[in-house]
């Protein structure tokens, strides 16, 4: 059943390519921060994120787990109030690449993201919003257990 289900998704991207409604290249993925992904460092990951200066914010909520029983899925979610938000990144500061995730905040969208990453060890968990050309955070602590044993 997935063979017919990628055979329909190909026919009709290539129906919308050919009525003009959908241009090539046009569904290909944004440009990432690649020096960011790649820090082994939290101060790196955010230095390459440009939030040298951050602001302590409490218009940021971050919903994520107390106790993860499962460091290998921890969801994590953030909503920014800060008005004309652009960008919201998701950070586990002793993670052994700490910049888990970054998600572009288009015109009129909601500044939310919701992603599933993994913990190794308890850490801060810290939400990094770019609004307006400045930078904000907000930080959670998320306890990892074996077994959920805390």
């Amino acid at each position: 059943m997935d063979h017919k289900r990628r055979a329909f998704v190909r026919v009709a991207a290539g129906a919308l390519a050919v009525s003009g409604l959908l241009k090539a290249g046009s569904a290909g993925a944004a440009s990432w921060n690649k020096p960011g992904f790649e820090s082994k460092a939290f101060g790196d990951a955010v230095k390459n994120l440009g939030a040298a200066n951050m602001i302590e914010s409490k218009d940021i909520a971050i919903t994520a787990p107390d106790i993860a029983e499962n460091g290998a899925v921890v969801p994590i979610a953030v909503t920014s109030r800060i008005p004309n938000t652009e960008s919201i990144s998701v950070v586990a500061e002793k993670n052994p690449f700490p910049l888990a995730a970054t998600f572009d905040v288009s015109n009129g969208a909601e500044p939310y993201a919701s992603v599933r990453i993994k913990m190794g060890q308890t850490s801060n968990v810290r939400a990094i919003v770019k609004a307006d050309g400045k930078f904000y955070t907000a930080a959670k602590e998320v306890k990892v257990t074996v077994g959920g044993c805390g």
